[in-house]
């Protein structure tokens, strides 16, 4: 019956899923924890008692991803504006320091567990996705379905990775620890 056939392809992605976000999960916990690729092109923050306090006067209380230098631009600069602004920032980026920021205010609370949670719930979307995907195909050798699979991942790598590399300059031993 096909219903019958349906469920039982839908539990087998199920489970695929499962034990693969579980490889996954175990993967990046080793490769965080065991290995140098979890710090692999971070620094830490030289004077952090001089630029914490003016990073909070400048920001407040506004958690998020911050462009610098900026042209004098903001959330409210017209299309015109930006296109003039853009001109402005690489001209600031020849004597002032550039990057991004990722700000959160002073009194925020790190939950690793939730934060644990999400990333496994990630891994298992992810192989989920790519489970379902291999599914769609007529591979049937272990080689052909593990070439799928790679090529999904190092496709999801390179989309995700080279642009904050090339655009926003994060640094190239970060972005390939990423990729790995």
């Amino acid at each position: 019956n096909g219903t019958c056939s349906n469920r039982l392809q839908i539990m087998k992605l199920l489970l695929v899923a499962l034990l693969g976000a579980l490889a996954m999960f175990v993967w990046e916990a080793v490769a965080h924890m065991v290995t140098p690729l979890g710090e692999a092109g971070i620094g830490y923050l030289p004077n952090e008692d001089t630029v914490s306090p003016a990073l909070a006067s400048a920001i407040g209380d506004q958690r998020g991803l911050y462009y610098f230098p900026t042209g004098g631009l903001t959330k409210e600069s017209t299309g015109q504006e930006k296109k003039e602004g853009m001109n402005r920032v690489m001209e600031e980026m020849k004597t002032k320091p550039s990057g991004l920021l990722v700000y959160k205010p002073a009194g925020t609370t790190f939950n690793f567990g939730k934060s644990l949670a999400i990333q496994f719930l990630t891994d298992f979307v992810k192989v989920f996705l790519a489970a379902w995907l291999l599914s769609q195909t007529g591979l049937v050798t272990f080689a052909g379905r593990l070439g799928f699979v790679v090529v999904v991942g190092v496709l999801a790598a390179i989309t995700t990775n080279i642009p904050l590399w090339n655009w926003d300059g994060f640094p190239g031993a970060f972005s390939l620890s990423m990729m790995f």
